[in-house]
């Protein structure tokens, strides 16, 4: 199978909304979302913000997941940090290398930056994936206000 990633596109809103919803819907996720975000989220990526950049995989015509990174620095590492936000792909298209498709990609596309991400322990899937490219488990805990 022939997957393409590209930049996301005003035209895709639709679809790529749908995804999110079952995404954030999912153990996948700690939390639920909202239309509110998945709105704000969606404009960000398709509105040149420096911040966010979404993507879509496809297959010709169909979309077949997508995924947004955020850009940031890193102080720890003292180098940029490229975090993947959302990293979705429908249960047709799993297991075919997509998501590790995407993440060779990002390294690719930022090879200076230190790429993270947040999983859910119960996601053994996506688990695997990222340890099969490289990622470690972080020894701390992440807060948020």
């Amino acid at each position: 199978m022939n997957t393409t990633i590209r930049t996301m596109k005003e035209t895709d809103w639709a679809q790529i909304l749908a995804m999110m919803r079952v995404f954030y819907a999912s153990p996948a996720v700690w939390s639920n979302g909202s239309e509110e975000i998945f709105e704000a989220d969606f404009r960000a990526c398709v509105g040149g913000s420096p911040y966010l950049e979404g993507y879509v995989f496809e297959n010709g015509e169909e979309i077949q997941g997508y995924a947004m990174t955020a850009k940031s620095f890193s102080t720890e590492f003292g180098k940029p940090c490229i975090w993947i936000e959302d990293l979705y792909v429908k249960d047709d298209y799993r297991g075919r290398g997509i998501g590790s498709r995407f993440l060779s990609f990002i390294e690719g596309r930022y090879p200076d930056a230190v790429l993270r991400l947040e999983i859910e322990a119960e996601n053994e899937r996506a688990l695997r994936v990222y340890k099969s490219c490289g990622f470690d488990t972080l020894p701390y805990m992440e807060m948020k206000k």
